[in-house]
């Protein structure tokens, strides 16, 4: 069984969709950040498990999901049906080739760990924005000059060992903290890869890369972790 965390802020009309294509030996967890439109609800009556996470913020909502996974590997991903859980499986199979040339995912194999993020490929029109893509372009290009990495996008469905990710230490509760993952992943000598997943426009209003605002928003909680981590 895998736990999967689902960061989750006003979802209910994005949630059924995202529960119901969840793979088998994945299991739902929706990291309820102060919602105000019955998505806890929702999401309990579609099987999920539900943490409550009343600190706003993406990071915090990430955090309070990890603290609450009981499985090795767990995986992250958006809840706003932008992105198919159907993919899961293959992350998760891409950090076991990650982690030990193609043998199945043990704890022995845990040296170095591994971090595997879907590299978005839009599916349709509006599901990546030029806004957001030019700036999620300009974090990769410095994330790559400080950490070494050649990545190409900083993905929002990752896979990864839970205790791994608790021992990174992060501490950004806002947008910055999958930026921050990343860095500290790559400092502390992890091995990084992508692979490609499929993006569709996403359900309901958006919070962030859909809006101007909002993606100004988020490049500069990521900017701001860019420029703690440098001293």
């Amino acid at each position: 069984m895998i736990d999967v965390v689902l960061p989750c802020l006003n979802e209910a009309e994005a949630l059924p969709w995202v529960l119901d294509r969840m793979p088998e030996g994945f299991r739902a967890l929706v990291v309820d950040n102060a919602s105000t439109d019955g998505s806890a609800r929702v999401a309990a009556d579609h099987g999920a498990r539900v943490v409550a996470a009343p600190q706003r913020g993406f990071g915090a909502a990430c955090h309070a999901g990890l603290q609450a996974a009981r499985t090795e590997v767990v995986c992250v991903m958006d809840a706003d049906a932008s992105l198919d859980p159907a993919d899961l499986p293959r992350l998760v199979a891409a950090l076991g080739d990650l982690e030990s040339g193609g043998r199945s995912l043990s704890p022995s194999s845990l040296s170095p760990p591994g971090l595997v993020l879907g590299r978005r490929r839009p599916t349709g029109p509006g599901a990546w924005p030029p806004h957001a893509r030019l700036g999620n372009a300009v974090l990769a290009r410095s994330l790559n000059r400080r950490a070494g990495t050649r990545l190409r996008d900083l993905g929002p469905m990752r896979a990864a060992r839970r205790d791994a990710l608790l021992g990174l230490g992060l501490r950004d509760r806002r947008f910055g903290y999958p930026l921050e993952m990343v860095l500290h992943a790559a400092r502390g000598g992890w091995r990084i890869g992508e692979i490609d997943v499929p993006y569709r426009p996403r359900t309901g209003a958006s919070k962030v890369t859909g809006t101007l605002g909002g993606t100004v928003r988020a490049v500069r909680d990521m900017r701001r972790v860019l420029a703690e981590v440098a001293r």
